[in-house]
């Protein structure tokens, strides 16, 4: 169980301590990263809870014509057909006191009504990335160089224009005063930039001299726990709106000494198939002097 006053990032893991609550400041936010059925079932509770509390004074003052000496019910259904603006005419106040509630209510509909078309047409308008990554990082020779890799799709049939890709990798270190730290390192790819990512898309980074992974083996890399984490922005062409994916990759997704499955293929009559039944495969690849992991050679 979490420590009272903390938070949760399930994306790394860390949960923050003492962190200063404000239940009320984010609802927007909070309605927005909200599943759909959790966004539309507070809106109809909020409805709901607010009708039983005019149901309520209605109870108390009275003066709704036809509705039943007692009956919550009944002026419960009132309730909801001022809110609603129905109107069917049955039950209708005549007191000075019921209708400065039907007052107040109408004012209260109409500030829910404005409010829930707002929250609804936010959170509608947002569009989510369908962007798929594999589940795993290989670590291979390429041409020679050894070579971190991963794939990632367009789950849509569009296109997502300059998209940008971007790695960083997270590791432990420790000074010699005994502190320690985890540090953020930008690992630098082959190929950043898509100016049209349809569908498939194989990053890599060559592990050369220049790279922070040079010499780095795989228990030195289980040791240290090194974390990768992708994230990739562009523009989507048919909204033109911004979309955004991430990825959170830990040392036990990394695979040594195998690439991913190829996936593209071309027919004889030039018709090319992208297999996504093989996105995640991966396949072993030959060990070599220079990169001793793998089957032998």
């Amino acid at each position: 169980m979490a420590p009272k006053n903390s938070s949760s990032n399930p994306l790394s893991g860390v949960v923050v301590v003492g962190a200063p609550r404000a239940p009320f400041r984010d609802l927007h936010h909070r309605f927005l990263r909200a599943p759909w059925w959790l966004a539309l079932s507070a809106i109809v509770a909020t409805f709901l809870t607010l009708n039983a509390g005019f149901a309520l004074l209605y109870l108390v003052t009275g003066g709704v014509k036809d509705a039943r000496p007692g009956s919550f019910l009944d002026v419960f259904f009132f309730s909801v057909q001022t809110m609603g603006t129905i109107g069917y005419g049955d039950m209708h106040p005549v007191s000075t006191a019921a209708n400065w509630l039907v007052v107040c209510e109408a004012v209260v509909s109409l500030i829910l009504t404005a409010v829930a078309t707002g929250l609804i047409f936010s959170k509608f308008s947002q569009l989510q990335a369908r962007v798929a990554f594999t589940s795993t990082i290989t670590i291979t020779p390429m041409d020679g160089v050894p070579t971190m890799m991963f794939r990632l799709g367009n789950e849509r049939g569009n296109q997502i224009v300059e998209a940008l890709l971007h790695v960083v990798m997270l590791r432990t270190e420790h000074t010699r005063e005994g502190m320690t730290f985890y540090k953020m390192i930008d690992i630098p790819l082959v190929r950043e930039r898509s100016q049209a990512f349809t569908r498939s898309w194989t990053a890599m980074h060559s592990i050369t001299k220049d790279s922070p992974l040079y010499g780095v083996t795989e228990a030195q890399m289980n040791a240290e726990e090194m974390e990768f984490i992708v994230s990739m922005i562009g523009t989507d062409d048919t909204s033109l709106q911004p979309v955004h994916a991430r990825r959170h990759y830990t040392h036990k997704d990394v695979l040594w000494g195998a690439r991913h499955a190829d996936i593209l293929t071309e027919q004889k009559d030039g018709t090319i198939i992208l297999d996504l039944t093989k996105f995640h495969d991966t396949v072993p690849t030959k060990a070599t002097p220079e990169f001793p992991y793998g089957l032998p050679a």
